[in-house]
C-alpha cells in the first residue's frame, strides 16, 4: 500500500502499441490534462462562489439561490471529468493485498480482470448518463431551484467523463493485451 502521492503511472503497459490506440492514448492525455487545468480552475472558482454566498447572506442579507445549482455542477464536473486522468495513473483508491501475495503472472492476470470489469461497468454508465443527457435535453428538464438551470449540463459533464473513463480503461486493457502478447513470443535470455 502506498501512503505517498505522485503522479507516475503505476507499474504496467505506459501505453498501446497499435498506432490507432496510441494515437487514442494521446488525444486521452490531452483531454486529461485540459480536464485537470479547467477543474482547478472550477473548484477555486467554486470556493469563492460559497464564500461569496456566505458573506453576502450573513452580512448583508442578501439572499442567493444560484449559488447551490453553479457549485453543485462545478463539482459534477470536476468529478467526473478527472476520473479519467485519476485512472491514467491508477490514482483511484486500491488495497495492494494482493498484488504481495499473488506471483506476477497472476498479478497481472487479475489487473487485466479488473481492468475488463471496470471498464465493462464504466462503458454501462456512460451509456446511461448520454440516454439522461438526451432525455434531459429534449424534454428541457431544470432543477427545482428558482434559479432552475437546464439539467443537461451536469448530464453532459457525467457522460463525457464517464466516457473518458471508459476509453482510459479500454486503452489500458489494450496496452496490457499488447504487451503481455509481445512478452509472450520474445525470447528470454537467462543467465550470461
Amino acid at each position: 500500500m502506498s501512503h505517498e502521492f505522485d503522479l507516475k503511472p503505476a507499474a504496467g503497459p505506459a501505453a498501446p502499441e497499435h498506432p490507432v490506440a496510441a494515437a487514442l492514448s494521446g488525444v486521452l492525455d490531452r483531454f486529461n490534462r485540459l480536464a485537470r487545468y479547467l477543474s482547478m480552475a472550477a473548484l477555486t472558482l467554486t470556493a469563492l462562489i460559497m464564500t461569496y454566498s456566505v458573506v453576502a447572506r450573513y452580512f448583508f442579507h442578501v439572499p442567493t439561490d444560484w449559488q447551490d445549482d453553479a457549485t453543485v455542477f462545478m463539482l459534477v464536473g470536476v468529478i467526473f471529468l478527472c476520473a479519467g486522468s485519476v485512472q491514467s495513473v491508477r490514482g483511484h483508491i486500491g488495497i495492494d493485498v494482493l498484488a504481495t501475495l499473488l506471483p506476477a503472472r497472476a498479478n497481472a492476470l487479475r489487473l487485466l480482470m479488473v481492468d475488463l470489469i471496470s471498464f465493462a461497468f464504466c462503458g454501462f454508465f456512460s451509456w446511461k448518463a448520454w440516454t439522461l443527457f438526451h432525455e434531459a435535453w429534449s424534454e428541457g428538464q431544470t432543477t427545482s431551484s428558482t434559479f432552475a438551470p437546464p439539467l443537461w449540463i451536469p448530464y453532459s459533464l457525467m457522460a463525457l467523463g464517464m466516457t473518458v473513463l471508459s476509453l482510459q480503461l479500454l486503452m489500458q486493457v489494450v496496452a496490457r493485451l499488447t504487451e503481455r502478447s509481445n512478452s509472450v513470443s520474445a525470447p528470454t535470455i537467462t543467465g550470461v
